[in-house]
């Protein structure tokens, strides 16, 4: 399964693309969103850190949430993420 999401910019994209998924170890690394504030995500990785990424507008921070609450419960993997401005393609399986 894929779902494309939109950020705010492309720095915002970047950031999102590398915080939730880290290609060498192929590994997942989001563990929770904390809270939700209009089209701002706070993010939990495994590190215990936390990260603000802010999408283009609430509907876009529904899908991600939708899309990756799966993965959060690892009932799917993140597989891959592309950023293409200030696009994020994130595959899972």
């Amino acid at each position: 399964m894929k779902t494309i999401i939109n950020c705010q910019d492309k720095y915002e994209a970047q950031k999102l693309s590398s915080l939730i998924y880290i290609k060498d170890g192929n590994e997942t690394f989001i563990t929770e969103i904390l809270n939700i504030v209009e089209n701002e995500l706070v993010i939990s990785l495994k590190d215990k850190s936390a990260h603000s990424i802010i999408l283009e507008s609430t509907k876009q921070v529904e899908t991600f949430a939708d899309f990756i609450q799966s993965v959060i419960e690892k009932q799917h993997k993140i597989i891959s993420t592309v950023t293409i401005n200030e696009k994020v393609e994130i595959v899972k399986g």
